[in-house]
């Protein structure tokens, strides 16, 4: 990630007409990864031994989030300890496990204002209810039809369901799903429905950006698992839908990338990254 921050920073900086606007970047290590890694094994899936998984993954990733919300509290004290400059602007990048953080921060912290999610997932019971189905596990397979009773096993115990219903973007909005993986029909949400999701979704995603980069041929985070979710709020932040809440959300599949991030992705992030900051400072100027 060090690398994409710096390459962001310069890719900003090469415009003198920025002069006024800067940007930082600050990287850091997932939990329970790199310099922060205590157990190896909670990194590990099922098929590595590694019976909690499912908990394991969501808390390590639901705690980089919250990281990342301290770090927005605390960086302008850190940077700008004998000055009264401020951060107002706060863009969330992350990849893979990052990606599904990145999720997170953009609907529970009111400060980020952009996200850019590389093959992230924001729909956590369909990314590990068709993992489970693929490492054939006794709570997917021992049930007719299969997977009846995966949710609430040992396997995905309540406790989680009631984390990922709390915090997973996909989980908050549209609950458990009724088969492994969720789908969407296309339709807009009932009365009732808008009544209850406005309020959520002005809280979590008014006037923000999202970025979402996914590959496909991406096996170990398919875009299938996110994508009922992301059809959904496609058409719920569209001009003119139901949610007039000024959200862009850009959604690129990319064609015959796996799970990784291809040079194509970072040049969509730095040309996302750098159209955010350029909007604000239109922002800025339109109220002189």
């Amino acid at each position: 990630m060090a690398p994409l921050a710096a390459a962001s920073v310069h890719h900003w900086n090469q415009n003198g007409e920025n002069a006024n606007l800067g940007l930082i970047s600050v990287t850091f290590d997932q939990r329970n990864h790199g310099s922060r890694e205590v157990d190896p094994l909670a990194n590990e899936a099922w098929r590595s031994g590694n019976e909690r998984h499912a908990q394991d993954m969501f808390s390590i990733y639901h705690g980089t989030s919250t990281d990342t919300s301290l770090l927005i509290t605390y960086l302008s004290s850190y940077v700008f300890s004998s000055s009264d400059r401020q951060i107002d602007t706060n863009i969330v990048l992350g990849v893979s496990l990052g990606g599904h953080a990145a999720w997170q921060c953009l609907f529970h912290d009111p400060r980020v204002s952009a996200a850019i999610i590389v093959i992230g997932c924001p729909d956590y019971f369909s990314l590990m209810s068709d993992r489970a189905r693929l490492s054939k596990l006794p709570s997917w397979t021992h049930s007719s039809p299969p997977g009846t009773y995966f949710f609430g096993s040992r396997d995905f115990p309540s406790g989680l369901i009631k984390a990922v219903e709390t915090f997973d973007p996909a989980g908050m909005f549209l609950g458990k799903p009724d088969r492994h993986l969720r789908t969407f029909d296309g339709q807009v949400p009932s009365a009732m429905e808008q009544g209850r999701f406005l309020p959520m979704l002005q809280q979590c995603l008014q006037g923000k950006r999202i970025l979402n980069l996914s590959g496909d041929a991406d096996n170990l985070v398919p875009y299938r698992c996110g994508q009922a979710f992301i059809e959904w709020l496609s058409l719920s932040v569209a001009p003119g839908s139901w949610f007039a809440g000024g959200v862009l959300l850009e959604n690129q599949i990319f064609e015959s990338v796996g799970h990784q991030m291809s040079p194509d992705m970072v040049v969509s992030a730095m040309r996302f990254v750098a159209e955010t900051l350029q909007e604000r400072i239109v922002a800025s100027t339109s109220k002189i």
